[in-house]
């Protein structure tokens, strides 16, 4: 098998799983609980807490652990509405943000909440100048992705929130496509709030976390709630935070050997492709691109006849964000970006990872090039 649908998940580490079982061997007593083997769980806890908080520059009270990205940013978005709603009547997102984040925002509209949807141009991008023109007197709240899942696009997020702070508008980031990929320093950004996830970087599944500065004001979404702080319900899954630390860690630690690597191999990637460059479309900025997500179509091939030759051949990539999987509407890039339909049909993603090597990604654009020259032969 040659894995390449890295954006939708990835693959644990040895060093991760390596603590999940210990972990779930010797700390699998309940945090919450008052006996030894519960406070033995609540100091591992805590020491993640710390650990995760660090590796964002920010304070263990501030951090806050989830099921992951879609929970963190829903519970998030809520938890900011909640407590700031009496100041205005007006949101803002953008039309390429994540379904979860999208799902919170249709339903304030339909609570009677003005919700703005920024446009992107044609590398994905949100402009400045629209989200200035977009903010009101009775702004409240904005939330908008860091990377694109589909394109790999990076929003400057920076400034985006320097121009929100400066109109006093609370600012909330998905950054699940970003975290331990690219740099974060949460002390630095004028940002409140940011969602992160586990199985993007080699953790486990069904873990994540919340970043909400200690000067924004949220409230609970569920009365009673004492886990979290009272952010989420529920006992926590504690070996699978420990994973998830062990692959964060290791992530930040190795951000930039990274980063070059994956550059490496997609600069490679299209090298190898060279010969029907001619009929490739590659979506996002060149500039402002995350290098793991390789957005693209070929010009009189739909994607869906690509992922299931690849199939074919053992070779796993996908037409979109997993979120989106078995709906028949183009997906969410697609139409931010207002392709025609045949151009969403052509869609496809390529997402490498940390595992993939030079000979894989030479024998992809084999394949790849072999179904686009063989056809009508």
């Amino acid at each position: 098998m040659i894995y390449l649908d890295n954006a939708a998940t990835t693959p644990m580490s040895a060093a991760a799983l390596d603590v999940y079982v210990k972990a779930a061997t010797e700390y699998f007593a309940n945090p919450s609980s008052l006996h030894e083997h519960g406070e033995k769980a609540k100091q591992l806890l805590e020491t993640c807490r710390r650990e995760i908080s660090k590796l964002i520059h920010a304070k263990p009270s501030e951090i806050f652990f989830t099921s992951g990205g879609t929970e963190g940013n829903i519970r998030t978005l809520q938890s900011l509405y909640a407590a700031n709603k009496h100041k205005g009547n007006h949101v803002i997102t953008s039309v390429l943000e994540h379904p979860s984040v999208q799902t919170f925002f249709l339903a304030l509209e339909k609570k009677g909440v003005d919700v703005s949807y920024l446009e992107v141009d044609s590398n994905g991008l949100i402009p400045l100048e629209q989200i200035e023109r977009t903010l009101r007197p009775d702004t409240i709240l904005a939330s908008i992705q860091h990377v694109n899942s589909e394109i790999g696009v990076i929003q400057p997020i920076n400034d985006i929130g320097n121009l929100l702070k400066k109109h006093g508008v609370l600012f909330h980031s998905d950054c699940v496509q970003s975290f331990g990929k690219l740099p974060i320093h949460v002390d630095q950004f004028p940002i409140d709030a940011i969602s992160i996830s586990s199985h993007k970087i080699y953790g486990p599944k069904g873990i994540g976390a919340v970043y909400l500065s200690r000067d924004t004001p949220w409230e609970p979404v569920d009365l009673l709630t004492t886990h979290e702080h009272g952010f989420r319900p529920g006992t926590v899954n504690t070996p699978g935070i420990a994973a998830f630390t062990t692959a964060a860690s290791d992530a930040v630690k190795n951000q930039e050997n990274s980063l070059n690597y994956i550059w490496e191999l997609r600069n490679f990637f299209f090298e190898e492709m060279k010969e029907i460059q001619h009929l490739i479309k590659v979506e996002g900025s060149k500039n402002q691109q995350l290098p793991h997500i390789i957005g693209m179509g070929i010009k009189g091939f739909e994607g869906q006849y690509m992922l299931l030759t690849l199939d074919r051949f053992g070779i796993c990539i996908s037409t979109g964000s997993a979120c989106q999987t078995g709906k028949q509407d183009p997906s969410i890039a697609m139409k931010a970006l207002n392709k025609s339909a045949q151009e969403a049909k052509r869609f496809f993603r390529i997402s490498i990872g940390l595992q993939t090597t030079k000979q894989e990604i030479t024998t992809i654009a084999d394949r790849i090039k072999n179904s686009v020259m063989g056809k009508g032969r």
